[in-house]
């Protein structure tokens, strides 16, 4: 069964409309990781997508408390308003929140600065490591399959060994949401619960449940300056360089990730709506658009998540 089929025909007077059809299908992945696994945790940034995980996780096991901790791989070159966005939350719901900080592993010599100052591709040393100190047996990702041709590979249970390594060979079957669990001591599976929806589905279901984002989602003015294309948020990770010229423009983000490669996008979207209908008009998926550490290969994040990147 797949979403848009869950409730039936379309005919139907019980049939699920496609966000139904997607929350339902999320919420009962949260309650099989939560029966199935001893340690779950979810990932989150401050992002929409782990925002929208964690309302759904919320909805899941309500009246009751999340029974799982949050995670969050804090790079050092983090927007502002998106770790206070982190912090409001966690402090709102009384969660408990994991800290991986690339800057320690940078500090205790076991990680070095990129020469293009980004740090995206550093998490991958924390994030293996706290997983195994945690012992977490199960990790909630925003990963969607339109995001990126390597995230369209990935079931919703996606088994990593005991390095953290992908391999894409051993996924599973996963027919008529049945999803396996299974797993070796040390191993680990990666959970994808919004691996069916879209950027248009998650910004209609957070105008739809009147979620609260970071402020930098919306048309604002920012000092940027141009870099390979994108619009980069000027800072001490390593830009401008010389040449490279700041000026105030009129701009929003798509995605958010570490400064150093996440480009904003022109735009006078100040509200839900005029998002959702900029995105329904765009023909760039949105790490295509404005993620510098995907345009390093052809392949570069499927290289990342085989070393055990999201």
């Amino acid at each position: 069964m797949t979403p848009a089929t869950a409730g039936g025909g379309a005919d139907s007077p019980y049939a699920l409309s496609h966000l139904d059809a997607l929350e339902s299908e999320a919420v009962h992945i949260f309650r099989e990781v939560a029966g199935e696994f001893e340690r779950p945790v979810l990932l989150f940034s401050g992002g929409k997508d782990s925002i929208v995980m964690l309302h759904l996780a919320l909805k899941a096991f309500a009246p009751a408390p999340v029974p799982f901790a949050l995670l969050h791989v804090d790079t050092g070159h983090n927007f502002p308003e998106v770790l206070a966005y982190r912090d409001r939350t966690v402090a709102r719901h009384r969660l408990r929140l994991h800290v991986a900080s690339v800057q320690e592993y940078i500090d205790a010599g076991k990680l070095r600065e990129r020469p293009d100052g980004t740090r995206n591709p550093l998490q991958t040393v924390p994030l293996t490591e706290a997983i195994q100190q945690h012992r977490f047996d199960a990790v909630f990702g925003g990963g969607r399959r339109d995001e990126e041709k390597a995230r369209a590979k990935e079931r919703v249970f996606s088994l990593r060994d005991e390095f953290s390594q992908w391999d894409p060979r051993r996924q599973r079957p996963e027919l008529w949401q049945l999803y396996n669990g299974r797993h070796a001591p040390g191993e680990h599976v990666r959970v994808f619960p919004l691996s069916n929806w879209t950027e248009l589905d998650v910004w209609q279901y957070i105008e739809r449940e009147r979620i609260e984002l970071p402020e930098i989602y919306f048309a604002h003015e920012r000092e940027v300056f141009r870099r390979n294309g994108m619009w980069l948020t000027a800072g001490d990770w390593g830009g401008p360089k010389e040449g490279e010229t700041v000026e105030k423009r009129l701009v929003r983000y798509r995605t958010v990730g570490d400064m150093s490669c996440t480009g904003a996008v022109d735009s006078d979207a100040t509200t839900l709506q005029a998002v959702i209908a900029e995105i329904a008009a765009s023909r760039l998926t949105e790490r295509g658009a404005t993620r510098a550490d995907d345009k390093l290969s052809e392949a570069a994040m499927e290289d990342r998540k085989r070393e055990g990147y999201f």
